[in-house]
């Protein structure tokens, strides 16, 4: 999330057509298209899906500061003197969660990765072996919120607890005492 992603179509020979289509999982179709014999462009997309220079120079596409909306299938279409060639790319969106650790109202440690995607995983460091089971909330955007309550710890405890988040972006650990 957040970032550029530029995906090349490799091709052979002179141009005469070059088209995406990218079908997201959120959203309509969307398509760019350059036609050789005009010199010509034509794109139904939105500003962050571009050619990542000219189409004329090379058929990349950049996606700009990639969103989880954005995630699906981009397909290069090129017609050339040498053949037809044609790529397929699923584009897969991390989204890094934000992990905060608190002390709730009964004084239970609390992990929280929010909003990342895929859900991350939460585990924690302590004398006690139970491991509290987490609990997973989706959003609207596609990423998922989990939290873990560490209940185990008695109120006279006062040793410190570890929290530590696994995923795919990144791993955190942070560590409390309630």
């Amino acid at each position: 999330v957040g970032d550029s992603s530029v995906l090349t179509c490799p091709f052979k020979g002179n141009v005469t057509l070059i088209t995406w289509k990218i079908s997201p999982k959120a959203g309509g179709l969307c398509t760019l298209a350059y036609r050789a014999d005009t010199n010509t462009t034509h794109t139904n997309c939105s500003n962050s899906i571009k050619w990542k220079v000219r189409p004329d120079l090379a058929p990349d596409l950049e996606v700009r500061q990639v969103e989880v909306s954005q995630e699906g299938n981009y397909t290069c279409k090129v017609v050339s003197t040498d053949g037809n060639f044609h790529t397929t790319y699923h584009l897969t969106v991390l989204a890094p969660p934000r992990v905060s650790l608190f002390c709730d109202e009964h004084g239970s440690p609390v992990c929280e990765a929010a909003a990342g995607k895929p859900p991350a995983h939460i585990s924690w460091v302590a004398e006690s072996s139970s491991t509290p089971l987490p609990e997973e909330k989706g959003h609207d955007n596609g990423t998922v919120t989990v939290s873990s309550r560490f209940s185990a710890c008695s109120t006279s405890m006062t040793n410190v607890i570890t929290c530590m988040v696994f995923h795919p972006a990144g791993n955190w650990s942070q560590s409390i005492a309630c």
